[in-house]
């Protein structure tokens, strides 16, 4: 008995089949990439289907899966009119195109409404009177289509849902209050004045989500068979929390890839409101307090292929994947403080420091020491920095954090990573030998605790099914590289200043 998670990435749509111990026996996986086309970051639907057809076909226990599950990257917009036609081409999360919407509801709500969520985006098209406001009858997020496709079900996991509408724990279905507001907002806009009609129903984990239908195995040219039940698709980050055992209070795990994000599972509401932080929930609907970053190692990959690039006018063509193995090891050896090398590595806008465009750049004094070492080092501190800040706030409120674990590629060179986020969140970080499976990990999990639940909490699962035995380390933070991370820190807000007016100037 087989398990099976797909997840859509940002640069990956993966794979990955477990067993019954819940260890990866099988993988496939595809590359894909955003585009930026009028204005907008999107992909093509169409794209999602070769994409998902080529990931089936690295995984040979397809004839045994038991379950499976669909997870995504959160929030954007995905609006279709009655019959599931595409009304506007995908927005995804990387958008940031609904500062009046997003500002708008979060003063409404009294509650942080991020410009990524999928709330946003559709108040946002209202605002802009878009052409296509007056056929909506359905917005979901991209993992709740490829369900929808696959299993004729209009419904998402509850964390994927609460990042596209705030979600009442108490019910564990979206905030009624809101809703009514949001209904006054609205109203003579859409073709309904209910905005709960629009959205896909919430299912907490281990909940019936459907089967594969016929239709859906077609779409699959019959990869997978109709009748696999499936789960409740999910989101990214509550993948995430899933595949590093994160779900209980107290707990927190670090995603990094195209995106960086943290969670953190919350003993206690959140005094303040705060623009720089989310509250979305777990699989199971536990509020979690969100840090979302853009941008992580997009800017790396580009340095990345550049070096690949020079090192072929000398005949050489290493591995990509040593390439990076290497320059993260060579990383270690810079100075604390990246020896005044500083990188702003925003390809995208930024929610967190307010920017709704990116200029990645490089700059140093003349008296830095300009190193591969250092440039490594400040590209790696880079791609925490903006979750620093963050991680801060957090701080700040009193939130108690028992651990951190990390996950995601950032993660799968030993150590490194892992040193200079225990460096940033001043706090010991684990990483698990299936740190760099990530989300379609997750997923597997997640459908596996659909099958055997029986009246185990997914906490309960995780914690004595599935990791009581898992393999892992963890590091503790070492004090001159938390202080040479928060030389950094420093600099880098200063430079913040140097990328707004990038911004306006090129």
């Amino acid at each position: 008995m087989n398990y099976l998670g797909i997840e859509f990435g940002s640069t990956r749509i993966k794979a990955v089949a477990i067993d019954e111990s819940y260890k990866p026996v099988s993988s496939g996986d595809y590359v894909w990439k955003s585009d930026f086309k009028d204005g907008v970051w999107t992909y093509d639907l169409e794209e999602v289907w070769q994409g998902l057809k080529a990931s089936l076909a690295g995984i040979d226990c397809k004839d045994n899966i038991s379950c499976m599950g669909v997870s995504a990257m959160m929030h954007g917009y995905l609006a279709f009119d009655e019959d599931w036609n595409l009304l506007v081409p995908f927005r995804t999360w990387q958008n940031t195109m609904t500062e009046q919407a997003a500002d708008d509801l979060t003063r409404a709500f009294g509650f942080n409404i991020p410009q990524r969520w999928s709330v946003a985006h559709l108040y946002q098209a209202i605002l802009n009177n878009e052409e296509h406001i007056g056929m909506i009858a359905h917005i979901t997020t991209l993992a709740g289509y490829v369900h929808y496709m696959l299993t004729g079900v209009n419904a998402l996991g509850v964390g994927d849902a609460s990042g596209m509408f705030p979600i009442d724990s108490s019910t564990n279905d979206y905030d009624e209050v809101m809703l009514a507001k949001f209904d006054e907002l609205i109203s003579g806009k859409l073709s309904t004045n209910k905005a709960r009609t629009l959205l896909p129903d919430v299912l907490p984990a281990g909940a019936d989500a459907g089967f594969i239908t016929e239709e859906g195995s077609k779409l699959l040219d019959g990869l997978l068979k109709a009748g696999i039940k499936v789960a409740p698709a999910e989101g990214d980050a509550g993948t995430g929390m899933t595949a590093t055992n994160a779900v209980k209070p107290g707990t927190g795990n670090v995603s990094a890839g195209t995106s960086i994000f943290s969670m953190v599972v919350l003993k206690k509401p959140l005094a303040n409101v705060h623009m720089e932080i989310d509250v979305v929930t777990t699989p199971a609907g536990s509020p979690v307090a969100m840090v979302h970053c853009n941008n992580c190692t997009n800017d790396m990959n580009a340095w990345v292929s550049v070096i690949k690039e020079a090192a072929s006018l000398f005949g050489a063509n290493p591995d990509t994947g040593e390439l990076y193995t290497k320059l993260y090891e060579k990383s270690l050896e810079g100075d604390k403080d990246c020896g005044g090398v500083m990188t702003v590595n925003y390809m995208a806008g930024e929610g967190v420091t307010a920017l709704n465009e990116g200029r990645p750049f490089v700059i140093r004094r003349p008296d830095s020491t300009f190193s591969l070492a250092n440039l490594m080092r400040s590209q790696l501190y880079a791609t925490m920095a903006t979750l620093k800040t963050g991680m801060d706030i957090l701080a700040t409120e009193g939130v108690e954090i028992d651990s951190i674990t990390g996950h995601g590629g950032l993660f799968k060179t030993p150590v490194v990573g892992q040193s200079y986020l225990a460096a940033a969140c001043n706090t010991p970080v684990t990483v698990m030998e299936t740190a760099g499976e990530g989300g379609p990990y997750g997923m597997a999990l997640l459908a596996a605790y659909a099958v055997e639940k029986g009246n185990d909490s997914l906490e309960d699962f995780l914690s004595k099914k599935v990791f009581a035995d898992a393999k892992s380390s963890t590091l503790n933070p070492d004090p001159e590289c938390v202080k040479g991370f928060n030389d950094y820190i420093a600099t880098f807000h200063g430079a913040l200043d140097v990328e707004r007016v990038a911004i306006t100037k090129i």
